[in-house]
Protein backbone atom coordinates (compact mmCIF):
# COMPACT_ATOMS: atom_id res chain seq x y z
CA UNK A 1 0.00 0.00 0.00
CA UNK A 2 1.37 3.21 -0.98
CA UNK A 3 1.16 6.57 1.12
CA UNK A 4 -1.57 7.81 -0.49
CA UNK A 5 -3.70 4.96 0.25
CA UNK A 6 -2.93 4.91 4.02
CA UNK A 7 -4.63 7.79 4.48
CA UNK A 8 -7.83 6.66 3.54
CA UNK A 9 -10.05 4.21 4.86
CA UNK A 10 -10.00 0.11 4.55
CA UNK A 11 -13.40 0.34 2.64
CA UNK A 12 -11.91 2.43 0.57
CA UNK A 13 -8.97 1.00 -0.36
CA UNK A 14 -9.80 -2.63 -0.30
CA UNK A 15 -10.86 -5.01 -3.58
CA UNK A 16 -14.26 -5.92 -2.24
CA UNK A 17 -15.83 -3.77 -4.88
CA UNK A 18 -14.93 -6.93 -7.35
CA UNK A 19 -13.49 -4.23 -9.82
CA UNK A 20 -10.97 -6.84 -10.59
CA UNK A 21 -12.75 -9.03 -12.36
CA UNK A 22 -12.99 -10.00 -16.82
CA UNK A 23 -17.06 -8.92 -16.12
CA UNK A 24 -15.08 -5.39 -16.11
CA UNK A 25 -12.25 -5.62 -17.78
CA UNK A 26 -14.48 -5.90 -20.83
CA UNK A 27 -15.78 -2.81 -20.06
CA UNK A 28 -12.51 -1.10 -19.99
CA UNK A 29 -11.47 -2.62 -23.32
CA UNK A 30 -14.67 -1.44 -24.43
CA UNK A 31 -14.32 2.27 -23.45
CA UNK A 32 -10.59 2.22 -24.64
CA UNK A 33 -12.23 1.17 -28.25
CA UNK A 34 -15.58 1.91 -28.74
CA UNK A 35 -17.13 0.86 -31.79
CA UNK A 36 -18.97 3.38 -33.98
CA UNK A 37 -20.15 2.07 -37.65
CA UNK A 38 -18.46 5.10 -39.41
CA UNK A 39 -15.59 6.45 -36.76
CA UNK A 40 -14.50 3.15 -35.07
CA UNK A 41 -16.22 0.77 -37.56
CA UNK A 42 -13.30 -1.97 -35.93
CA UNK A 43 -14.12 -0.77 -32.55
CA UNK A 44 -15.23 -3.28 -29.44
CA UNK A 45 -18.68 -3.81 -29.91
CA UNK A 46 -20.35 -3.61 -25.98
CA UNK A 47 -22.35 -6.87 -25.77
CA UNK A 48 -21.46 -6.66 -21.65
CA UNK A 49 -23.87 -3.97 -21.11
CA UNK A 50 -27.64 -4.96 -20.10
CA UNK A 51 -29.95 -2.18 -21.21
CA UNK A 52 -33.29 -2.42 -23.11
CA UNK A 53 -32.73 0.35 -25.55
CA UNK A 54 -35.54 -1.27 -28.10
CA UNK A 55 -38.65 0.74 -27.06
CA UNK A 56 -37.56 4.34 -26.18
CA UNK A 57 -39.64 5.77 -29.00
CA UNK A 58 -42.52 4.77 -27.14
CA UNK A 59 -41.33 6.34 -24.31
CA UNK A 60 -40.43 9.41 -26.25
CA UNK A 61 -43.96 9.47 -28.06
CA UNK A 62 -45.26 9.72 -24.98
CA UNK A 63 -43.32 12.62 -23.41
CA UNK A 64 -43.83 14.53 -26.71
CA UNK A 65 -48.42 13.86 -25.93
CA UNK A 66 -47.64 15.05 -22.41
CA UNK A 67 -45.39 18.28 -21.54
CA UNK A 68 -47.19 19.09 -18.33
CA UNK A 69 -45.74 15.83 -17.03
CA UNK A 70 -42.02 18.12 -17.00
CA UNK A 71 -41.44 20.88 -14.70
CA UNK A 72 -38.95 22.07 -17.28
CA UNK A 73 -41.68 23.35 -20.29
CA UNK A 74 -44.12 25.69 -19.94
CA UNK A 75 -47.47 23.47 -19.96
CA UNK A 76 -45.08 22.01 -16.28
CA UNK A 77 -43.37 24.59 -15.12
CA UNK A 78 -46.24 25.80 -12.65
CA UNK A 79 -44.88 22.66 -10.98
CA UNK A 80 -41.51 23.39 -10.49
CA UNK A 81 -41.23 24.80 -6.82
CA UNK A 82 -43.08 22.29 -5.42
CA UNK A 83 -41.15 19.49 -6.94
CA UNK A 84 -38.15 21.40 -6.09
CA UNK A 85 -38.53 21.79 -2.49
CA UNK A 86 -39.99 18.11 -2.12
CA UNK A 87 -37.44 16.59 -0.08
CA UNK A 88 -39.72 13.44 2.01
CA UNK A 89 -38.15 10.19 2.90
CA UNK A 90 -41.02 8.42 1.80
CA UNK A 91 -40.97 9.90 -1.87
CA UNK A 92 -44.19 11.65 -3.89
CA UNK A 93 -47.42 9.59 -3.33
CA UNK A 94 -48.53 9.90 -6.42
CA UNK A 95 -44.68 8.36 -7.81
CA UNK A 96 -45.50 5.92 -5.31
CA UNK A 97 -48.94 5.18 -6.15
CA UNK A 98 -47.61 4.42 -9.88
CA UNK A 99 -45.05 2.52 -8.76
CA UNK A 100 -47.23 0.24 -7.48
CA UNK A 101 -49.58 0.40 -10.47
CA UNK A 102 -46.90 -0.50 -12.65
CA UNK A 103 -45.59 -3.64 -10.54
CA UNK A 104 -48.83 -4.73 -10.20
CA UNK A 105 -49.44 -4.49 -13.77
CA UNK A 106 -46.00 -6.07 -14.64
CA UNK A 107 -47.56 -9.38 -12.50
CA UNK A 108 -50.27 -9.59 -14.89
CA UNK A 109 -52.37 -7.52 -11.78
CA UNK A 110 -52.93 -10.89 -9.17
CA UNK A 111 -50.63 -8.93 -6.76
CA UNK A 112 -51.72 -5.82 -5.30
CA UNK A 113 -48.41 -3.63 -3.80
CA UNK A 114 -49.22 -1.36 -0.88
CA UNK A 115 -47.79 2.29 -2.12
CA UNK A 116 -46.64 3.01 2.12
CA UNK A 117 -44.19 -0.40 1.57
CA UNK A 118 -42.18 1.02 -1.37
CA UNK A 119 -38.82 2.23 -0.13
CA UNK A 120 -36.54 4.56 -2.72
CA UNK A 121 -32.81 4.13 -3.21
CA UNK A 122 -30.55 5.01 -6.60
CA UNK A 123 -31.32 2.18 -8.62
CA UNK A 124 -30.80 -1.48 -8.19
CA UNK A 125 -27.37 -0.92 -6.95
CA UNK A 126 -28.66 1.03 -4.27
CA UNK A 127 -31.85 -0.99 -2.93
CA UNK A 128 -30.04 -4.01 -3.12
CA UNK A 129 -27.25 -2.60 -0.51
CA UNK A 130 -30.11 -1.12 1.32
CA UNK A 131 -31.54 -4.20 1.83
CA UNK A 132 -28.48 -5.59 3.17
CA UNK A 133 -27.64 -3.00 5.77
CA UNK A 134 -31.28 -3.48 7.07
CA UNK A 135 -31.25 -7.57 7.52
CA UNK A 136 -27.14 -8.53 7.83
CA UNK A 137 -23.99 -7.60 9.99
CA UNK A 138 -20.41 -7.66 9.00
CA UNK A 139 -19.85 -10.71 8.21
CA UNK A 140 -23.02 -12.36 8.31
CA UNK A 141 -23.79 -14.34 4.76
CA UNK A 142 -26.53 -14.24 1.96
CA UNK A 143 -26.70 -17.88 0.08
CA UNK A 144 -26.89 -17.11 -4.06
CA UNK A 145 -27.83 -19.83 -6.86
CA UNK A 146 -25.11 -19.70 -9.35
CA UNK A 147 -24.28 -18.54 -12.05
CA UNK A 148 -25.13 -15.07 -10.38
CA UNK A 149 -24.64 -11.35 -11.72
CA UNK A 150 -20.64 -10.14 -10.97
CA UNK A 151 -21.52 -6.77 -9.76
CA UNK A 152 -23.57 -8.52 -6.56
CA UNK A 153 -20.42 -8.76 -4.98
CA UNK A 154 -19.68 -4.69 -4.87
CA UNK A 155 -24.10 -4.25 -4.47
CA UNK A 156 -24.44 -6.56 -1.89
CA UNK A 157 -20.90 -7.14 0.40
CA UNK A 158 -18.69 -4.32 -0.26
CA UNK A 159 -19.88 -1.18 2.05
CA UNK A 160 -21.76 -3.83 4.17
CA UNK A 161 -19.29 -6.24 5.25
CA UNK A 162 -22.01 -9.35 3.77
CA UNK A 163 -20.49 -12.74 2.32
CA UNK A 164 -21.54 -14.63 -0.13
CA UNK A 165 -22.25 -18.26 -0.24
CA UNK A 166 -22.22 -19.89 -3.58
CA UNK A 167 -25.67 -22.52 -3.76
CA UNK A 168 -23.67 -24.18 -7.11
CA UNK A 169 -25.99 -25.55 -9.38
CA UNK A 170 -25.41 -27.38 -13.33
CA UNK A 171 -26.22 -27.13 -16.77
CA UNK A 172 -27.33 -30.85 -16.18
CA UNK A 173 -30.17 -30.10 -14.61
CA UNK A 174 -30.78 -27.06 -16.06
CA UNK A 175 -29.06 -24.60 -13.44
CA UNK A 176 -32.27 -25.38 -11.21
CA UNK A 177 -31.89 -24.38 -7.59
CA UNK A 178 -32.56 -27.70 -5.97
CA UNK A 179 -33.51 -28.20 -2.30
CA UNK A 180 -30.90 -30.78 -1.87
CA UNK A 181 -27.83 -27.76 -3.35
CA UNK A 182 -29.58 -25.37 -0.69
CA UNK A 183 -28.87 -27.78 2.18
CA UNK A 184 -25.58 -28.76 1.30
CA UNK A 185 -24.66 -24.66 0.76
CA UNK A 186 -26.59 -24.07 4.51
CA UNK A 187 -24.72 -26.89 5.70
CA UNK A 188 -21.11 -26.35 5.25
CA UNK A 189 -21.82 -22.47 6.12
CA UNK A 190 -23.29 -23.99 9.66
CA UNK A 191 -19.82 -26.44 10.10
CA UNK A 192 -17.65 -23.46 9.34
CA UNK A 193 -19.49 -20.91 11.67
CA UNK A 194 -20.92 -18.62 9.32
CA UNK A 195 -24.34 -17.09 10.65
CA UNK A 196 -26.36 -17.51 7.32
CA UNK A 197 -29.33 -14.27 7.27
CA UNK A 198 -30.84 -15.30 3.91
CA UNK A 199 -30.93 -16.22 0.36
CA UNK A 200 -31.27 -14.08 -2.60
CA UNK A 201 -32.33 -14.78 -5.90
CA UNK A 202 -32.70 -13.16 -9.14
CA UNK A 203 -35.96 -13.75 -11.13
CA UNK A 204 -35.84 -13.50 -14.07
CA UNK A 205 -32.43 -14.77 -13.86
CA UNK A 206 -29.47 -12.72 -14.99
CA UNK A 207 -27.45 -14.17 -16.61
CA UNK A 208 -29.47 -17.20 -17.81
CA UNK A 209 -32.38 -15.35 -19.01
CA UNK A 210 -34.75 -17.93 -17.48
CA UNK A 211 -38.01 -17.50 -14.84
CA UNK A 212 -39.15 -19.49 -11.70
CA UNK A 213 -42.04 -21.40 -11.83
CA UNK A 214 -44.61 -21.79 -8.70
CA UNK A 215 -43.50 -25.01 -7.86
CA UNK A 216 -39.88 -23.74 -7.13
CA UNK A 217 -40.63 -20.55 -5.99
CA UNK A 218 -42.87 -22.29 -3.04
CA UNK A 219 -39.78 -25.10 -2.40
CA UNK A 220 -37.96 -21.40 -1.46
CA UNK A 221 -40.27 -20.06 0.53
CA UNK A 222 -40.14 -23.08 2.43
CA UNK A 223 -36.76 -23.81 3.00
CA UNK A 224 -36.24 -20.07 4.28
CA UNK A 225 -39.26 -20.32 6.78
CA UNK A 226 -38.31 -23.84 7.97
CA UNK A 227 -34.26 -22.31 8.34
CA UNK A 228 -35.76 -19.01 9.26
CA UNK A 229 -33.73 -16.87 7.19
CA UNK A 230 -34.74 -13.79 4.66
CA UNK A 231 -35.39 -14.29 1.31
CA UNK A 232 -34.47 -11.34 -1.55
CA UNK A 233 -35.72 -11.56 -4.60
CA UNK A 234 -34.16 -9.52 -7.00
CA UNK A 235 -37.19 -9.30 -9.92
CA UNK A 236 -35.81 -6.39 -12.29
CA UNK A 237 -36.58 -8.15 -15.08
CA UNK A 238 -39.71 -8.84 -14.27
CA UNK A 239 -41.64 -7.05 -17.36
CA UNK A 240 -38.62 -8.79 -20.27
CA UNK A 241 -40.82 -11.78 -20.28
CA UNK A 242 -41.04 -12.80 -23.99
CA UNK A 243 -44.75 -12.17 -25.27
CA UNK A 244 -44.93 -15.95 -25.78
CA UNK A 245 -44.15 -17.11 -22.73
CA UNK A 246 -46.48 -18.17 -19.19
CA UNK A 247 -47.09 -15.19 -17.43
CA UNK A 248 -44.03 -13.80 -15.11
CA UNK A 249 -44.46 -15.24 -11.63
CA UNK A 250 -43.51 -12.94 -8.81
CA UNK A 251 -42.53 -14.14 -4.61
CA UNK A 252 -45.09 -11.74 -4.07
CA UNK A 253 -48.26 -13.54 -5.84
CA UNK A 254 -46.75 -17.15 -4.44
CA UNK A 255 -47.11 -16.22 -0.69
CA UNK A 256 -50.56 -15.18 -1.26
CA UNK A 257 -51.12 -19.13 -1.46
CA UNK A 258 -49.23 -19.99 1.12
CA UNK A 259 -50.98 -20.98 4.26
CA UNK A 260 -47.41 -21.24 6.40
CA UNK A 261 -45.05 -18.18 5.37
CA UNK A 262 -43.79 -15.58 7.85
CA UNK A 263 -44.14 -12.98 5.33
CA UNK A 264 -41.62 -10.87 7.30
CA UNK A 265 -38.83 -13.07 5.93
CA UNK A 266 -39.87 -11.69 2.09
CA UNK A 267 -38.18 -8.78 0.06
CA UNK A 268 -38.16 -7.70 -3.03
CA UNK A 269 -35.95 -5.57 -5.42
CA UNK A 270 -36.86 -3.67 -8.48
CA UNK A 271 -36.14 -1.34 -10.78
CA UNK A 272 -37.10 0.02 -13.88
CA UNK A 273 -33.43 0.12 -15.00
CA UNK A 274 -34.17 -2.93 -17.22
CA UNK A 275 -37.97 -2.97 -17.58
CA UNK A 276 -38.21 0.61 -19.39
CA UNK A 277 -34.62 1.34 -20.23
CA UNK A 278 -34.07 4.00 -17.40
CA UNK A 279 -30.94 3.09 -15.81
CA UNK A 280 -30.24 6.94 -15.73
CA UNK A 281 -32.91 7.74 -13.70
CA UNK A 282 -31.37 5.95 -11.08
CA UNK A 283 -34.78 4.31 -9.72
CA UNK A 284 -34.58 1.48 -7.42
CA UNK A 285 -37.67 -0.06 -4.89
CA UNK A 286 -37.05 -1.75 -2.02
CA UNK A 287 -40.74 -3.72 -1.22
CA UNK A 288 -40.68 -5.28 1.94
CA UNK A 289 -43.59 -7.10 3.74
CA UNK A 290 -41.74 -6.74 7.34
CA UNK A 291 -42.87 -3.49 9.10
CA UNK A 292 -39.71 -3.06 10.95
CA UNK A 293 -37.41 -3.15 7.71
CA UNK A 294 -40.32 -0.38 6.06
CA UNK A 295 -39.39 1.48 8.76
CA UNK A 296 -35.57 1.73 9.15
CA UNK A 297 -35.10 1.18 5.64
CA UNK A 298 -37.04 4.58 5.13
CA UNK A 299 -34.69 6.08 7.47
CA UNK A 300 -32.01 4.46 5.45
CA UNK A 301 -33.31 5.55 2.07
CA UNK A 302 -31.93 9.21 3.01
CA UNK A 303 -28.63 8.41 1.68
CA UNK A 304 -29.99 7.36 -1.97
CA UNK A 305 -33.34 9.37 -2.72
CA UNK A 306 -34.69 9.46 -6.05
CA UNK A 307 -35.22 13.08 -7.77
CA UNK A 308 -37.97 14.59 -7.03
CA UNK A 309 -37.96 15.63 -11.01
CA UNK A 310 -37.99 11.96 -11.97
CA UNK A 311 -40.75 10.97 -9.47
CA UNK A 312 -42.84 13.87 -10.91
CA UNK A 313 -42.38 13.05 -14.09
CA UNK A 314 -42.72 9.18 -13.45
CA UNK A 315 -45.41 9.24 -11.74
CA UNK A 316 -47.46 11.00 -14.55
CA UNK A 317 -46.48 8.07 -16.99
CA UNK A 318 -46.72 5.02 -14.54
CA UNK A 319 -50.43 6.42 -13.85
CA UNK A 320 -51.33 6.24 -17.47
CA UNK A 321 -53.06 2.81 -17.66
CA UNK A 322 -53.44 2.94 -21.63
CA UNK A 323 -49.66 3.86 -22.15
CA UNK A 324 -48.72 0.86 -19.60
CA UNK A 325 -50.52 -1.48 -21.30
CA UNK A 326 -49.36 -0.83 -24.63
CA UNK A 327 -45.43 -0.57 -23.32
CA UNK A 328 -45.70 -3.72 -21.60
CA UNK A 329 -46.95 -5.65 -24.87
CA UNK A 330 -45.27 -3.99 -26.89
CA UNK A 331 -41.59 -4.08 -25.19
CA UNK A 332 -42.25 -8.02 -24.56
CA UNK A 333 -42.82 -8.37 -28.04
CA UNK A 334 -39.70 -6.33 -29.18
CA UNK A 335 -37.78 -8.28 -26.64
CA UNK A 336 -39.25 -11.31 -27.89
CA UNK A 337 -38.00 -10.53 -31.60
CA UNK A 338 -34.77 -9.30 -31.05
CA UNK A 339 -33.87 -12.42 -28.93
CA UNK A 340 -34.87 -14.71 -31.66
CA UNK A 341 -33.36 -13.01 -34.14
CA UNK A 342 -30.20 -13.18 -32.66
CA UNK A 343 -30.72 -16.50 -31.63
CA UNK A 344 -31.04 -17.41 -35.06
CA UNK A 345 -27.66 -15.48 -36.28
CA UNK A 346 -25.95 -18.07 -33.43
CA UNK A 347 -27.54 -21.17 -34.24
CA UNK A 348 -26.57 -20.42 -38.39
CA UNK A 349 -22.27 -21.35 -36.86
CA UNK A 350 -23.65 -23.93 -34.67
CA UNK A 351 -23.28 -22.07 -31.47
CA UNK A 352 -25.58 -23.32 -28.54
CA UNK A 353 -27.23 -21.16 -25.66
CA UNK A 354 -29.26 -22.21 -22.75
CA UNK A 355 -33.36 -21.79 -23.38
CA UNK A 356 -34.58 -18.89 -22.43
CA UNK A 357 -37.69 -16.93 -22.19
CA UNK A 358 -36.93 -13.38 -20.78
CA UNK A 359 -34.01 -11.18 -20.06
CA UNK A 360 -31.88 -8.82 -22.41
CA UNK A 361 -29.16 -11.39 -23.00
CA UNK A 362 -28.52 -14.91 -23.70
CA UNK A 363 -26.32 -17.39 -21.84
CA UNK A 364 -23.96 -18.92 -25.02
CA UNK A 365 -22.14 -22.33 -24.98
CA UNK A 366 -18.77 -21.77 -26.40
CA UNK A 367 -17.34 -25.26 -24.79
CA UNK A 368 -16.84 -26.48 -28.28
CA UNK A 369 -14.51 -23.93 -28.73
CA UNK A 370 -12.12 -24.02 -25.43
CA UNK A 371 -8.76 -25.67 -25.88
CA UNK A 372 -9.50 -27.66 -22.96
CA UNK A 373 -12.67 -27.91 -20.18
CA UNK A 374 -10.98 -25.59 -17.55
CA UNK A 375 -11.63 -22.16 -16.86
CA UNK A 376 -8.05 -20.91 -17.74
CA UNK A 377 -8.87 -21.76 -21.35
CA UNK A 378 -12.18 -20.08 -21.27
CA UNK A 379 -10.48 -16.95 -19.97
CA UNK A 380 -8.14 -17.55 -22.98
CA UNK A 381 -10.73 -17.79 -25.49
CA UNK A 382 -12.38 -14.81 -23.67
CA UNK A 383 -9.37 -12.60 -24.36
CA UNK A 384 -9.59 -13.38 -28.51
CA UNK A 385 -13.24 -12.34 -28.40
CA UNK A 386 -12.17 -8.91 -26.63
CA UNK A 387 -9.16 -8.48 -28.00
CA UNK A 388 -9.50 -9.75 -31.38
CA UNK A 389 -13.25 -10.69 -32.45
CA UNK A 390 -13.42 -7.12 -30.44
CA UNK A 391 -16.84 -7.77 -28.75
CA UNK A 392 -17.10 -7.36 -25.47
CA UNK A 393 -18.62 -10.72 -23.93
CA UNK A 394 -18.87 -11.96 -20.21
CA UNK A 395 -17.11 -15.26 -19.59
CA UNK A 396 -18.97 -17.60 -17.15
CA UNK A 397 -16.43 -17.72 -14.30
CA UNK A 398 -17.19 -13.90 -13.97
CA UNK A 399 -20.76 -15.35 -12.96
CA UNK A 400 -19.32 -17.93 -10.91
CA UNK A 401 -20.54 -20.66 -12.98
CA UNK A 402 -18.90 -24.08 -11.64
CA UNK A 403 -18.48 -24.70 -15.51
CA UNK A 404 -16.08 -23.52 -18.67
CA UNK A 405 -17.34 -22.54 -21.01
CA UNK A 406 -20.53 -20.08 -20.80
CA UNK A 407 -20.81 -16.46 -21.74
CA UNK A 408 -23.43 -14.00 -21.39
CA UNK A 409 -24.21 -11.73 -24.53
CA UNK A 410 -26.56 -9.08 -24.31
CA UNK A 411 -28.78 -8.34 -27.52
CA UNK A 412 -31.17 -5.35 -26.38
CA UNK A 413 -28.57 -2.48 -26.08
CA UNK A 414 -27.90 -2.17 -29.64
CA UNK A 415 -29.93 -1.07 -33.17
CA UNK A 416 -30.15 -3.92 -35.54
CA UNK A 417 -27.24 -2.76 -37.48
CA UNK A 418 -24.97 -3.11 -35.09
CA UNK A 419 -26.50 -6.65 -34.13
CA UNK A 420 -26.00 -7.43 -37.44
CA UNK A 421 -21.82 -6.32 -37.49
CA UNK A 422 -21.70 -8.87 -34.22
CA UNK A 423 -23.25 -11.70 -35.55
CA UNK A 424 -21.20 -11.70 -38.60
CA UNK A 425 -17.99 -11.41 -36.60
CA UNK A 426 -18.82 -14.12 -34.77
CA UNK A 427 -19.91 -16.07 -37.78
CA UNK A 428 -15.94 -15.17 -39.04
CA UNK A 429 -14.54 -15.89 -35.99
CA UNK A 430 -16.28 -19.47 -35.90
CA UNK A 431 -15.39 -20.36 -39.34
CA UNK A 432 -11.68 -19.57 -38.75
CA UNK A 433 -11.92 -22.15 -35.48
CA UNK A 434 -13.55 -24.70 -36.50
CA UNK A 435 -11.78 -24.52 -40.30
CA UNK A 436 -15.94 -24.51 -41.76
CA UNK A 437 -16.89 -21.74 -44.23
CA UNK A 438 -19.27 -19.65 -42.59
CA UNK A 439 -21.89 -17.52 -44.97
CA UNK A 440 -21.15 -13.30 -43.66
CA UNK A 441 -24.22 -11.43 -44.38
CA UNK A 442 -24.42 -7.59 -45.40
CA UNK A 443 -21.84 -4.99 -43.78
CA UNK A 444 -18.51 -7.21 -44.78
CA UNK A 445 -16.56 -4.02 -44.71
CA UNK A 446 -16.21 -3.96 -41.02
CA UNK A 447 -15.09 -7.35 -40.66
CA UNK A 448 -11.47 -6.24 -41.10
CA UNK A 449 -10.23 -7.82 -37.76
CA UNK A 450 -6.99 -9.60 -36.94
CA UNK A 451 -6.94 -12.97 -35.59
CA UNK A 452 -3.03 -13.22 -34.36
CA UNK A 453 -0.70 -15.34 -32.52
CA UNK A 454 -1.22 -12.40 -29.74
CA UNK A 455 -4.83 -14.89 -28.57
CA UNK A 456 -3.53 -16.42 -26.02
CA UNK A 457 -0.79 -13.55 -24.49
CA UNK A 458 -2.30 -12.40 -21.27
CA UNK A 459 -0.60 -9.42 -21.26
CA UNK A 460 -2.70 -8.17 -23.66
CA UNK A 461 -5.20 -6.52 -20.99
CA UNK A 462 -4.38 -5.82 -17.43
CA UNK A 463 -7.49 -5.34 -14.67
CA UNK A 464 -5.41 -2.18 -13.41
CA UNK A 465 -5.48 -0.38 -16.86
CA UNK A 466 -5.61 3.45 -16.34
CA UNK A 467 -9.04 4.27 -17.26
CA UNK A 468 -12.07 5.28 -15.86
CA UNK A 469 -14.18 2.70 -13.40
CA UNK A 470 -17.18 1.22 -15.20
CA UNK A 471 -18.45 0.14 -11.81
CA UNK A 472 -21.08 3.07 -11.47
CA UNK A 473 -22.99 1.86 -14.99
CA UNK A 474 -22.14 -2.10 -14.62
CA UNK A 475 -25.38 -3.95 -14.94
Amino acid sequence: MDFSQQLLSKIATSDKHGENSPYFDGWKAYERNPFHPTKNPQGVIQMGLAENQLSFDLIEEWILSNPEASICTPEGVHQFRNVANFQDYHGLQEFRNGIANWMSKVRGGRVRFDPDRILMSGGATGANELIMFCLADPGDAFMIPTPFYPAFVRDLCWRTGVQLIPVHCHSSNNFKITREALEEAYKKAKEDNINVKGLIITNPSNPLGTTLDKDTLKSLVSFINEKNIHFVCDEIYAATVFSSSPSYVSVAEVIQEMEHCNRDLIHVIYSLSKDMGFPGFRVGIVYSFNDEVVSCGRKMSSFGLISSQTQHMLASMLSDEKFVTKFLSENSRRLEERHDKFMKGLEEVNITRFPSNAGIFCWMNLKSLLKEPTFEAELKLWRVIINEVKLNVSPGSSFDCSEPGWFRVCFANMDDETMDIALNRIRAFVGKETKKPVGLKRWQPNLRLSFSSRRFDESVMSPHSPIASPLVQAT
